[in-house]
């Protein structure tokens, strides 16, 4: 290796001393006083700026309602591992359907509208407490009866009467419904949080922090349901530039007992990483004036009402809350695709209806629960 071409190379990067650090650290010193938001895929941090202290909001795993909804949209998926495992071979189906089949009809036994409103007690889902307990119920129901048949026959086990005999018994629109209402209590929780803390949206820094869910998934705004969640949050003053997706980048533990001594070291290195990626996006300016500018563009989804369309490529359009054709073929995507995480099956839908509902959950019609 030559020792001039290294000294070169570390002359602009990969040197603490460098021209790219020196610039980066120079933006970043004029953005001390602007917000910075990093979200995990747990929580998100608000640094007002000027060193002030963040605070911290959960919205996913330590929330009410979350593990219990997703243990009910899990049937669908759990049942069609069981089609596979027997389809493969895997003798172990049988003892899992058993296990499920148990477990489907202790939870069906404790389930029950009194148990939603009082113990699970989730805010956005007010007055809803009787139609959650009946999708659950019915699910639940659907499901030991599948099950029940499968045991006793295992030849019943195929793909087409799990489809015909099974998610079409009400399990699709369960499965939209949950999803859905996930999406729109943490939407909800987080809107009213930034509301209460009047962020200067136009000046914000975001960060969407670390592994979002399944390693392949959640690494493009259009596909992460936080960068959804924010930016519909912001109602449209977010600059969509000023999201920055940073997969590898450090992250802070789940807050416990109001600890945020992780959080607080965490800032400098966040908002470096925030101002070097935002000081090479303005190089492209000052570099290259009159070529066209780069501009993130919103995302044209296909249109799926027509029953000839078989395939896409993207995530399709929702027409209305009982577009289930959309709905279910948004299931399907979000599988197959692994840039989707499948926490993002409806979050967009949710949080628009939200928005739209001037952020009062009671207002929002829920696709599955409140439609056939």
């Amino acid at each position: 290796m030559s020792e001039e071409f290294l000294r070169l190379f570390t002359a602009y990067t990969a040197d603490p001393d460098s021209i790219g650090r020196k610039l980066g650290r120079a933006v970043a010193e004029r953005s001390r006083s602007d917000p910075l938001i990093v979200a995990t895929a747990t929580d998100i941090a608000l640094y007002p700026g000027d060193g002030k202290p963040p605070t911290v909001e959960g919205f996913r795993i330590s929330t009410r309602g979350f593990k219990e909804l997703t243990a009910v949209s899990h049937l669908g998926p759990a049942v069609a591992s069981l089609v596979r495992l027997r389809a493969l071979g895997e003798e172990s189906w049988r003892e899992s359907a058993e296990r499920l089949l148990a477990e489907v009809k202790a939870t069906r036994a404790a389930n029950s509208p009194e148990l939603w409103a009082e113990r699970i007690a989730v805010e956005a889902y007010r007055g809803r407490e009787h139609e959650i307990a009946a999708m659950v119920d019915q699910a639940c129901a659907a499901t030991t009866r599948y099950l029940t048949a499968v045991l006793e026959d295992e030849e019943y086990l195929t793909p087409e009467t799990l489809r015909r005999d099974y998610l079409d018994d009400g399990v699709n629109s369960m499965m939209v419904a949950t999803f859905f209402l996930v999406s729109m209590d943490i939407s909800f929780r987080i809107t009213r949080w930034f509301i209460e803390r009047d962020v200067p949206w136009e000046r914000a820094m975001v960060v969407i922090a670390g592994r979002q869910g399944r390693p392949t998934a959640g690494v493009t705004w259009n596909t992460s349901s936080v960068a959804t969640m924010i930016l519909a949050a912001s109602r449209g003053r977010l600059p969509l530039d000023r999201v920055y997706m940073a997969p590898h980048a450090p992250t802070f533990s789940t807050v416990k007992d109001g600890d945020l001594t992780e959080v607080i070291v965490l800032e400098d290195d966040l908002r470096t990483l925030w101002c070097g990626t935002r000081a090479t996006v303005e190089l492209g300016a000052v570099m290259f004036d009159g070529y066209p500018s780069y501009a993130p563009g919103g995302l044209t989804l296909p249109d799926v009402s027509d029953p000839g369309v078989t395939e896409v490529s993207e995530m399709p359009a929702i027409h209305s809350a009982d577009d289930m054709r959309a709905l279910v073929t948004r299931l399907r995507i979000v599988l197959e695709d692994p840039r989707q995480l499948l926490s993002s099956c409806v979050t967009d839908f949710a949080t628009a209806s939200l928005a739209a509902a001037g952020n009062d959950p009671t207002q929002v019609v829920v696709p599955g629960l409140n439609t056939p």
